[in-house]
Order: C-alpha cells, then sequence, then structure tokens
C-alpha cells in the first residue's frame, strides 16, 4: 500500500530565517529551481520524480497525439487489473471502491480505548451543527459542558451549553471587525488581493481558540435552554448571504466617506447606525440573546435527583459555574514549513476589534501528542483543529491515512507531505472537535489511536464519536488547544512572550475551523 509523505506584518520572519530552522521533511522536497539542471541520467531523478515511472521510448512531449491516446490506452488494457478498476469506479466511489478492509486494519482501528476522560457529555444531547460552520463553537461548549456536568454531578445526557447564543455575538462581532479593516485598508484600490479577501467571507461562521476566548470573556455563556438553536442556526446560508452583502455594500459606503475625507466622528456615525441594521438582521433570524450582564433562571436536577436553582447572568455563569481560566490556554500547532518553538499569529485575523490576538507556538508532532495524552490522563478533553475530509469515512467515523487503498486501485499514489499541502493549498484546519481518548500500545507505549467527538449528531460514526489513527493525527492535525499545567514550561513562555512572527493574511494557517 501506498503511503504518503510525512498590522504586525512588519514583524513576520523572514524567509532566511525560516530556512535556518527548517524540518527534515522540509530539507528533502523538490527544488523546482533546479529541475532544469536535471537529465535522464541523474542519480537523484527517481527520488524527485517520486516514483513516477518514465518511459524511456519517448521523447520530448509537446502536445497530446492520437498516437500517444491510443498507446496509453492500450497499456492500460494490458493490465487485466485496470478493467476491475474501471468497472468498479464506473458504479462506485473510489472511497468505497478502494476502502480497505484487510482483518489487520479492522483489527487496528476497533473503537477500545484503555485511556478516556472520565466526564464528556453525550454526543447524543443537542451536539448537532447542522448545515452549519459552528464547529469550533460545539467543540468548545463540548469541553466546557464537561467542567459543569463534572462540578454539579449532571446526567451527561441532559446539559448542553448553547451554542447559539455564542454564535449570535460571534457574528455580530465579525461584522464590526470586518468594517473596521475596511476602513483601515481604505487606501487600496478595490480590486486588490486584500480587499477581495475581506469581502470574500466576512461573517463566515467558522472561528479559532483565541476567537472563542474573546466572545466568552466578553459575553459569558449560557445553558442551552436559555437560547436553544432555531432554523436559522442550524442551516446558516441564507443568512450568510444577506449579511454578507448587506456588509460589502456598507463597505463601498465606508471606503467612499474615508477617502473623501469626512471627519472619524462623522464616518462612526454612519459605522453606528450600519452596526445597528446589522444587529437587527441577526436578532431578527438567531432571535434576541440574553445581554451579557442580564439575569435569568437556571434550575435542574443532578444525578441524585437533587434539585438546584440559580439567578445569574451569562458572564457570572461563565466566570462562575464554568469556571475555565481561558488566560492559562492556548493553541500548540504543527506547521513543518515553519521553525518549531515560535509564536505566530495572523495578519487581520480576529473577529472582536482590540481583543485577544490570535496565538499559535508552533511545535513538533511529538512534543503535541506528549502534551494531549498528559491531558488525557488528567480527564482533560483536547479542542483540536483538522482537515477532516481527508482520508475519512463519515459512515464508521474512522480517519485512517491507510483507509482508502488508492495504489491498488490507480496504480499510484498521493506522495505530498504535510508541509508542501500547506503550500499547495491542499490542506489546512477545516474542522474542530474534541479528542477524548487514546489506545496506547502497551508494548510500545505508544499512541495507537484517538477517540473523538465529532459535531454532526449521533447519526455518524460510533454514534457521534470518531476514531482518528496515530498516522492521520501526524498528517491531518494542526492544533490543539492545551494550559501551562499541561505543556512544556518553553512552549507556554514563548506563548507569554508575545514575540509573534507573523503570517500574512492568506496563510492557511488563517483558516477558520
Amino acid at each position: 500500500m501506498c503511503m504518503m509523505g510525512n498590522s504586525l506584518s512588519k514583524q513576520y520572519t523572514s524567509s532566511n530565517e525560516k530556512r535556518s530552522s527548517l524540518s527534515s521533511e522540509q530539507s528533502t522536497m523538490f527544488d523546482e529551481k533546479k529541475a532544469s539542471a536535471y537529465n535522464l541520467k541523474a542519480d537523484n531523478l527517481s527520488t524527485e520524480l517520486r516514483g513516477l515511472k518514465l518511459d524511456q521510448k519517448d521523447g520530448e512531449f509537446n502536445s497530446i497525439t492520437i498516437d500517444k491516446l491510443q498507446s496509453w490506452e492500450k497499456e492500460i488494457y494490458e493490465d487485466s487489473k485496470n478493467r476491475l478498476a474501471q468497472n468498479v469506479l464506473s458504479k462506485n466511489a473510489p472511497d468505497v471502491a478502494f476502502r480497505e478492509s484487510s482483518y489487520a486494519t479492522g483489527l487496528k482501528n476497533r473503537f477500545f480505548f484503555n485511556t478516556e476522560v472520565a466526564v464528556i457529555g453525550s454526543p447524543e444531547f443537542k451536539n448537532n451543527q447542522k448545515s452549519s460552520g459552528r464547529c469550533w463553537i460545539f467543540a468548545t461548549c463540548n469541553v466546557l459542558r464537561s467542567k459543569v456536568i463534572k462540578t454539579y454531578n449532571l446526567p451527561q445526557d441532559k446539559f448542553q451549553l448553547s451554542q447559539t447564543y455564542l454564535f449570535f455575538y460571534d457574528k455580530l462581532e465579525k461584522a464590526n471587525f470586518f468594517l473596521e479593516n475596511i476602513l483601515d485598508a481604505s487606501d487600496e484600490p478595490l480590486d486588490s488581493r486584500l480587499i477581495s479577501f475581506l469581502t470574500s467571507n466576512p461573517v463566515n461562521d467558522g472561528g479559532q481558540w483565541d476567537m472563542i476566548v474573546n466572545v466568552l470573556t466578553k459575553y459569558g455563556a449560557v445553558p442551552n435552554e436559555v437560547f436553544p438553536d432555531n432554523e436559522q442556526a442550524m442551516r446558516t446560508s441564507k443568512l450568510n448571504y444577506f449579511l454578507t452583502e448587506k456588509l460589502r455594500e456598507y463597505a463601498l459606503i465606508l471606503r467612499k466617506l474615508k477617502n473623501d475625507n469626512y471627519s472619524a466622528e462623522e464616518i462612526n456615525k454612519v459605522k453606528a447606525a450600519q452596526m445597528k441594521e446589522v444587529y437587527k438582521i441577526i436578532s431578527l433570524s438567531l432571535g434576541s440573546p440574553p445581554k451579557p450582564d442580564e439575569t435569568f433562571s437556571w434550575e435542574f436536577k443532578n444525578k441524585d435527583g437533587k434539585y438546584f436553582h440559580f439567578e445569574t447572568t451569562p458572564k457570572e455563569f461563565y466566570e462562575k459555574h464554568i469556571n475555565f481560566d481561558t488566560t492559562t490556554n492556548f493553541s500548540l500547532i504543527n506547521d513543518p514549513r515553519n521553525p518549531y518553538d515560535s509564536l505566530y499569529t495572523v495578519e487581520r485575523l480576529n473577529n472582536v476589534h482590540g481583543g485577544r490576538p490570535i496565538s499559535y507556538v508552533n511545535t513538533d508532532m511529538d512534543a503535541m501528542k506528549a502534551v494531549a495524552i498528559r491531558m488525557l490522563k488528567d480527564n482533560e478533553p483536547v479542542f483540536f483543529g483538522s482537515d477532516v475530509g481527508k482520508f475519512s469515512d463519515r459512515s464508521t467515523g474512522v480517519l485512517d491515512t491507510n483507509a482508502f487503498d488508492y495504489e491498488l486501485g490507480y496504480g499510484t499514489c498521493l506522495n505530498l507531505s504535510k508541509s508542501e499541502r500547506l503550500q499547495l493549498g491542499s490542506s489546512s484546519m477545516t474542522h474542530a472537535m474534541v479528542i477524548t481518548g487514546v489506545h496506547i500500545d502497551p508494548k510500545t507505549n505508544a499512541p495507537v489511536r484517538w477517540k473523538i467527538e465529532n459535531s454532526w449528531g449521533d447519526a455518524v460514526g460510533q454514534k457521534g464519536y470518531f476514531l482518528m489513527t496515530d498516522d492521520w493525527f501526524s498528517e491531518y492535525v494542526y492544533q490543539i488547544v492545551t494550559s501551562k499545567k499541561y505543556s512544556d514550561k518553553k512552549h507556554y513562555d514563548i506563548w507569554k512572550s508575545g514575540k509573534y512572527n507573523v503570517l500574512p493574511y492568506y496563510d492557511p494557517m488563517g483558516a477558520l475551523a
């Protein structure tokens, strides 16, 4: 089977500084600048071509001819396996036709874990993001609700936080952040890459860890029953379309006012009126949530039937009843393109104007996995970001780089390394979930597979739980969130230093899960 290869912008790390700390993976990458120097006699050609077979009968190739097509077709049909593959693919998708089904794979990917968190909350209860991009909010709520369930001895299938409450205020803040960016970049041409980027998706459903910290810190949180999902929260495309078009309209107004030298006071009055309309659009769509200081009643019975009643506010509920200290929690990432043991942020990436910056401490994969294991052994679920669409089987819930034997079917396989996938835009953080367990090999003490709580409801995977192999973790996990308690001291110190290397706004590390 084929295996895959393993405004602060002035502070951006130079290319020379990056090259000095390149990983071993990067040092063997194909150098396209040297490609012209290669010839058929080069000793390293087969390595550079990554297994591509050359036909020594072929000379210079400039265009596709009928003779060439006939030759290619003849070669395909000389191997009867290709005829079989063609027949199978005519009626089945590749991920069905080439699904690995060996006994060894089945044993490796069974849902059995010798280390699991004791309390997490049920995937069956209010844990389906439906047709929305709110996975990062659901993942956060799944981490935070475990604290509440543990504190008050609640049934795991009876409590969840309101994802829509956090979603409402994130949408509102993103709209404001977008308009501030538009004003800041008003001297850019309307067709510039930056303006195109800003206006492409200003109120994206997705987000990052520090964004949810910004919302929690400013607005608090509430139980699900206080502000539950509605139709627009579960299917966000129409709201996003209307709101995006309105914000583009407002962007043109603000740009003209700024470039026509209207005063800051006049511009701010216009922006305030725009934000009032934005609030109305979101409120009519999602409903009107409690204000951060507005009192609501929270009442429940615990596992023993004991009744509790609290009069509280969203801010107080977050600070007192969830009691999760975000000030010591930060993101570790694995980005082999860039030097490890360094702090990164992404230009113009945030949701709250003036909020906590998006912060990533880059580290090697072994260090990241060690932190995750320490957390799980201490009953702490792990928020993480990954590229869930790669080598994944939604029906079984298995994420495995060997899930599909493409070499068996196509006679060739995928050879891009993790850093190359990032460089070419073929992979990024697309989905946030929660790690709730790991199976550690008792002989080698190495992780074999990881248990995941997803946010796609209980009709997929194993009643809402997924499994990722350790190889898949290495290739497609980019981020975990940890704290001072579990991280290496050097990584915590790097995070606290605030000495950012700023990635450009279009960098894949700016992707929103």
